[in-house]
């Protein structure tokens, strides 16, 4: 660990982290708050990305489903160039058969590539079992999440693809959850063999206050998921989710192996990101990646 010739002090890892930690794990969800970006500026600057050094570590486009037909209004590469891959998007309250409708509708069009689909958890879900696709379901918060996180469980089955999907961030509703509650989330599904992914609230590498309110940092969620699957138990992982100090978290991360991070990646797959390249950015000024620029 060595700090900035700059003066600030900010930590700064002596070598990269193995980088599969990091590949593919900031979906593209850019039209999504807080960012709410135009679709069409989405588009355009998620296909320019593809050219970055940094492209590997960026997931698909998270579109919602109700955007697919204003998606095939705009230039789309089609097979002549770069590929467009999407994940389509209901969030709780969509209707499962509206995700569906949105679906049948960009495979008919055939110029975009859908990676994937997100749910919400409610009465008929596992429909979307049935697409032959990638599925995501967000599951609430509260008193029904265990009962959630176990059905979904037993309608996966083992199988590969579906996963749970909590969110992080605060709603208009609910505050961001406390640590022991996200780290009762992933003692779960790791309990259950549930892969998951996160939504909402994860911007910044390093638990801390941001914008006035707390954020967990994706780097403390990857250690915590590692300490978890060693056999780490809820009253364990809550600290180290809230470890707002980067320098021990640092140490943690970079220290991970080839297979530290393939297993800890097997349950903790993507988090959904307005702004894919500020978390990014930050690895790179932490020194966890080898692009000294982004």
């Amino acid at each position: 660990m060595s700090t900035r010739p700059d003066g600030r002090g900010s930590p700064r890892v002596s070598q990269p982290a193995e980088r599969a930690l990091f590949t593919r794990l900031f979906d593209d969800a850019a039209v999504f708050p807080p960012g709410l970006a135009p679709l069409d500026r989405a588009v355009e600057e998620h296909l320019a990305r593809q050219s970055a050094d940094v492209a590997d570590l960026v997931g698909p486009l998270l579109v919602p489903a109700s955007a697919a037909e204003e998606l095939l209004t705009l230039p789309l590469p089609g097979q002549a160039g770069l590929a467009l891959n999407v994940v389509l998007i209901g969030r709780p309250g969509v209707a499962v058969a509206a995700v569906g409708e949105a679906l049948s509708r960009l495979r008919e069009d055939g110029r975009v590539e859908v990676a994937g689909v997100e749910v919400g958890w409610a009465a008929g879900w596992e429909l979307a079992l049935d697409w032959q696709l990638p599925v995501s379901v967000e599951v609430p918060r509260g008193h029904d999440l265990g009962a959630a996180l176990r059905d979904v469980a037993a309608r996966a089955g083992g199988r590969e693809g579906v996963q749970a999907k909590f969110r992080t961030g605060a709603t208009a509703t609910t505050d961001v959850p406390a640590p022991g509650e996200l780290a009762g989330f992933v003692r779960t599904c790791i309990d259950t063999d549930l892969g998951f992914k996160l939504t909402g609230g994860l911007h910044h590498a390093v638990t801390g206050t941001h914008d006035g309110e707390q954020q967990f940092g994706f780097l403390n969620v990857l250690h915590a998921v590692r300490w978890a699957l060693n056999g780490a138990e809820v009253d364990e992982l809550e600290p180290l989710l809230a470890q707002q100090d980067p320098e021990p978290v640092l140490e943690a991360v970079s220290r991970m192996s080839v297979a530290d991070a393939s297993i800890t990646r097997a349950f903790f797959t993507a988090y959904g990101c307005c702004g894919v390249m500020d978390p990014i950015g930050e690895l790179s000024t932490l020194g966890l990646i080898e692009e000294t620029t982004v």
